[in-house]
């Protein structure tokens, strides 16, 4: 009776750690701060059998790795572990735009890299995650195809439209590629990685890896529900009750209770945008938060709103209006 007891409860902490889900991101040491708060609201809303096995890949110039920061997650949550992988100099020559560096096109190298799994998630470092991800991850079945993806809200737009059409591509079948989960099996058997490098080398694609991404996984790709990757314009559509053919208003109602914020535009770390508040909350809630950088960001942001001159407060108001009315 007693060998028996021992057993069931042997089982039971084994079923605590069952759902074991890797998740990769890619960042610089710029980043290091957000990334923090990321993956921290990733591991707060993990069940407890939910373990995130985290990859970081990075270039061969960042420190953080070796300077121990987010070491602070792996004391504050068991329930996680975290490993470095160094891409080194690989795409440092590669078509840059908006400010956004190299590493965008890290996450084209991850069937490569990150050897030890069939299936993984990947989510860029610029978002809040505000619900565990297991069932999302182990209900996608991705068997037959590359990727699943949000479709971006770029179909609504006619000069988007026409850019995507343009690299004969279908506008509603268009995803984000900041948080897609990847059938890496495939990607490896069907020397994907090799096309991602090609087409990186050749080409000088307005929107990266994104247009990369699209173009080479093209009907194979699965598609998720905006609760997976909540741009500034799909909670737009979700305040102003705009249903269409690719978001039905149950998915945007349910996008605003849980679903991951993306912050795709302005960074709220950094300037005033839409759901600003949520992040600031979760950074708060995390062991990076740092009281005097809280105070100074608000009270500096104040400052810049009373020294507007006339001119640039009216450029503003002119700006939210046909923003809102759009």
């Amino acid at each position: 009776m007693v060998h028996t007891e021992i057993m069931d409860a042997t089982q039971k902490n084994e079923m605590k750690i069952m759902k074991r889900i890797p998740v990769v991101l890619c960042f610089d040491d710029k980043l290091l701060m957000p990334a923090g708060v990321c993956i921290n609201s990733l591991l707060m809303h993990a069940h407890e059998n939910t373990f995130y096995h985290i990859f970081i890949l990075h270039d061969s110039d960042c420190v953080f790795p070796q300077a121990g920061y987010l070491d602070l997650l792996s004391s504050v949550y068991p329930n996680c572990a975290i490993e470095y992988r160094c891409v080194g100099p690989e795409f440092k020559e590669a078509f840059q735009v908006r400010g956004i560096t190299q590493a965008t096109y890290y996450r084209l190298l991850i069937p490569d890299i990150v050897t030890g799994y069939d299936k993984l998630m990947y989510h860029d470092v610029d978002v809040i995650f505000r619900t565990d991800l297991s069932h999302v991850f182990e209900q996608t079945d991705l068997t037959d195809s590359y990727l699943a993806g949000v479709v971006a809200p770029s179909f609504m737009d006619l000069e988007m439209q026409s850019y995507i059409k343009g690299l004969g591509l279908n506008p509603v079948a268009y995803v984000l590629a900041g948080n897609i989960i990847m059938n890496v099996k495939k990607m490896r058997d069907d020397g994907v990685v090799h096309l991602f490098r090609k087409m990186v080398s050749e080409s000088s694609y307005r929107y990266q890896d994104m247009d990369i991404l699209n173009l080479v996984c093209r009907g194979s790709i699965k598609y998720l529900p905006p609760t997976f990757c909540g741009t500034i314009e799909m909670f737009k559509l979700k305040a102003h009750r705009v249903e269409t053919a690719v978001y039905t208003q149950q998915d945007l109602d349910q996008l605003d209770v849980d679903g991951i914020v993306h912050y795709n535009g302005p960074k709220p770390w950094k300037e005033w945008c839409p759901n600003l508040d949520i992040w600031w909350e979760y950074y708060r809630k995390s062991p990076f938060y740092d009281s005097r950088y809280y105070f100074d960001f608000y009270m500096n942001k104040g400052r810049e709103q009373d020294s507007m001159s006339f001119k640039n407060r009216l450029k503003l108001l002119v700006n939210y209006f046909y923003h809102r009315n759009r």
